[in-house]
């Protein structure tokens, strides 16, 4: 890839996040109210110190007025972007890429989304474009479902293993989540009850699938030089990854839902802009997109967290629990937060935030902080066709 990365150019000085869950009793702009005013005050500014703001929102509002209108801003620009689930995470991306060009000094990035009442699940209610009549006709979760057989073939496990490794995923979710006060499930789940839930897709239960919530999250960012203004403990960006797939997977007969090629690739190029060379020994902790669990599998060995075809033992080893070598998912991933599409990027953001400035609660810190460096994953679409992003961000500069 061609990416040459803004690493340590710029910081994340504030950052703010609602509740996720059924919010019955607010809107999408009472979302957007709340976490900007929370982002505000952790960096201690108001909305006129912000230059320009890049709203994420998949279905939620349809230009930046969406914003303007329940912020009340007045002449400044506001910028929709969307990317399937991916949508936070490029509001973060594009107002990082405008503070590191210097076209501004405070930029804020906020996502949203208000699905739990809108006659939608998920994705279903957005618009669709024509198509030539060859995409896809299954649910996301049956696309998925196809990763757990493809997994077991190729490296040996039968179907009572797979059923237990992706037990175990949700399990440690679960575990994290129910220390999280912002999660949508803030509850324990036994491994026998995720074994014996009803079936949705395949091989895919209840508790393989993460749930829809509304949410919001946000974050302000500045330039390196300028952070120390704003906050004793910025966090500064590494590296930003996006690759866009061209949905060639599911004609490859080749194609084996055993690995997300686009995942691997934005791994490798947001390890090379920020100097990684060993992921598993360096990062502290990684968000990763848990849509359902087989992905959060495919994403250990995709992302470089374990050897192709030996995650499934990380997994029941515990490599990956707030204990572990790695912990992945610390706050509960979305399988505890549900999936806001526009704000579940900077969710996970929102947690390297707290763990790497030594804000979460001890219930739930993770065990190697000291290693500085966390890394974010969201990816958007499904097996053979999606988007994906990476982020890896710093508690230090250099």
């Amino acid at each position: 890839m061609g990416s040459h990365g803004i690493k340590d150019r710029v910081a994340i000085v504030g950052m703010g996040c609602t509740n996720f869950g059924e919010q019955w009793n607010k809107g999408t702009d009472d979302l957007l109210v709340d976490a900007n005013e929370a982002t505000l005050a952790s960096a201690g500014l108001t909305k006129d110190d912000i230059d320009a703001y890049w709203l994420g929102t998949a279905m939620s509002g349809m230009s930046g007025m969406a914003l303007a209108r329940p912020l009340q801003l007045h002449d400044k620009p506001v910028t929709h972007v969307e990317n399937f689930c991916a949508t936070a995470s490029e509001a973060l991306r594009n107002a990082a890429y405008s503070v590191a060009s210097g076209a501004y000094d405070v930029a804020m990035a906020i996502g949203v989304e208000k699905v739990k009442d809108s006659g939608y699940q998920g994705l279903v209610g957005a618009g669709k474009t024509p198509t030539d009549g060859t995409g896809r006709t299954l649910t996301a979760a049956a696309m998925f479902a196809m990763c757990s057989p493809g997994y077991g073939k190729k490296y040996g496990l039968d179907d009572a293993q797979m059923r237990e490794v992706l037990a175990r995923i949700a399990w440690k979710n679960h575990y994290n989540g129910a220390r999280n006060p912002r999660a949508q499930f803030k509850k324990e789940v036994s491994m026998e009850t995720i074994c014996n839930a009803p079936l949705m897709a395949g091989g895919l239960g209840v508790y393989d699938c993460s749930g829809v919530a509304d949410g919001s999250a946000a974050a302000i960012i500045v330039r390196a030089e300028d952070a120390l203004k704003y906050t004793d403990k910025p966090i500064y960006i590494k590296a930003l990854s996006l690759v866009a797939g061209n949905c060639s997977g599911n004609a490859d007969p080749e194609y084996d839902y055993t690995t997300f090629p686009e995942i691997a690739a934005t791994g490798r190029d947001a390890y090379a802009q920020a100097g990684i060379t060993n992921p598993r020994e360096q990062l502290a902790m990684a968000e990763v997109h848990d849509c359902f669990t087989p992905a959060e599998l495919l994403i250990y060995e995709d992302l470089q967290f374990a050897e192709r075809g030996t995650a499934w033992k990380e997994v029941l080893d515990g490599t990956f629990d707030l204990a572990g070598a790695l912990p992945v998912n610390p706050d509960g991933g979305l399988k505890s937060f549900g999936h806001p599409v526009g704000a579940s990027g900077l969710r996970m953001v929102f947690e390297a935030w707290l763990q790497l400035r030594s804000e979460a609660p001890e219930e739930r810190t993770i065990a190697h902080a000291d290693r500085g460096l966390a890394l974010t994953h969201n990816l958007g679409g499904y097996p053979g066709e999606m988007v994906s992003f990476v982020s890896i961000v710093g508690n230090e500069l250099g």
